[in-house]
């Protein structure tokens, strides 16, 4: 009598979590997209559902934005080296991100996606960007005391536009301005790749620091700008 063999389930691989990405901009599927695949597959082969990679991006990346906003007066008044500050938060947002990346992976690959577990993320990204925000408006006063008060707040508010704008464009009711996928394109659109953003202001942090009052100033103008351009999409198509 010959015992039947059952086949081994095929595992999913780095590519297989890729696949399903939901995408964020040139920059997050080239490169955050990808080490997110990497986490997800080692949290499938640790048995770690989504939610532990969600809670692990929500205390990484509030922990880097601490530790900018401990250490901003201090690198402002040359006490500590810039470029080692930049350096954490290059490497700390990044891998906060890819796990933020990798949780939505996990889920769609495994069959563990939950409405529970999407709130938690949405959550999460909204206390991971906030404090974000928190490290670089520190950062600009740090650098430069006289910044008013209005435009750190002006700054503050329009942030949240990436977020709001996100969640909004999943479901059946999602809309783009701008369809088009060239490369000419995808290239404009990276001021609004939140790996590419995170990617800059580390950069500046490490190196000119000096210029984070640039850089909230220049995100304030993109991310206004982006919500009234909305608005009017929005307003126009309503009205057909």
């Amino acid at each position: 009598m010959h015992s039947a063999t059952l086949a081994e389930p095929s595992r999913p691989s780095v590519a297989d979590f890729h696949r399903v990405n939901r995408g964020g901009g040139l920059f997050s599927e080239s490169i955050s997209q990808w080490l997110g695949a990497v986490f997800a597959l080692v949290a499938q082969r640790l048995g770690l559902r989504p939610t532990a990679l969600t809670i692990a991006n929500l205390v990484l990346g509030l922990a880097t934005s601490v530790t900018v906003v401990a250490l901003a007066d201090r690198v402002a008044a040359g006490n500590v080296p810039a470029w080692v500050v930049g350096l954490a938060a290059l490497v700390g947002w990044q891998v906060a991100y890819s796990l933020d990346c990798a949780d939505g992976q996990l889920a769609r690959v495994t069959g563990q996606g939950s409405a529970a577990g999407a709130r938690v993320d949405v959550l999460c990204d909204v206390a991971a960007q906030i404090a974000l925000v928190a490290a670089l408006s520190a950062t600009a006063v740090a650098q430069r005391p006289g910044t008013p008060s209005w435009l750190v707040a002006l700054f503050a508010g329009t942030w949240m536009v990436n977020l709001v704008t996100s969640v909004m464009q999943s479901g059946p009711n999602a809309a783009s301005m701008v369809t088009s996928t060239s490369l000419p394109v995808r290239l404009v659109k990276l001021v609004r790749d939140y790996g590419a953003v995170i990617f800059v202001a580390a950069v500046v942090l490490a190196f000119a620091p000096a210029l984070t009052l640039w850089v909230v100033v220049a995100f304030t103008v993109v991310n206004g700008g982006f919500l009234l351009a909305s608005i009017a999409f929005s307003a126009r198509a309503s009205l057909r």
